[in-house]
């Protein structure tokens, strides 16, 4: 099997594509998105969501005493649209698995799977 980004749309603006996003300031910003990602040979998708937002950023909006992992989040330089879409597109069409999940769980070491944590 083998993994197609098939969009990305924006969180804070459910609809809008990433593509129509244009920051204030390309080297100071956040924007969280949600890749809707399927399988080359099935009509699927699934979504799994990330946050890309530059170094500056995260400086301006971290509290002195603040310390995490940076599990889900995209971190450039500045905002270049399709730079990052070229990047996200490549990592995610490059990913192949013997089945869905295996797939699933490989994207939700950079994004947040639907399903992540989903027991029957």
């Amino acid at each position: 099997m083998k993994a197609v980004l098939n969009r990305i749309y924006r969180l804070d603006d459910f609809g809008e594509y990433l593509s129509d996003y244009f920051p204030l300031d390309k080297f100071n910003f956040n924007v969280p998105i949600r890749m809707i990602v399927g399988e080359s040979m099935n009509k699927g998708e699934e979504s799994f969501d990330l946050t890309i937002c530059t170094p500056k950023w995260l400086l301006q909006n971290m509290k002195e005493e603040d310390i995490f992992f940076a599990r889900h989040y995209l971190i450039v330089k500045e905002y270049d649209y399709a730079r990052i879409y070229n990047y996200i597109k490549k990592y995610v069409d490059g990913l192949t698995g013997d089945t869905w999940d295996e797939i699933g769980l490989k994207l939700s070491r950079i994004g947040y799977w639907e399903f992540e944590d989903y027991k029957e």
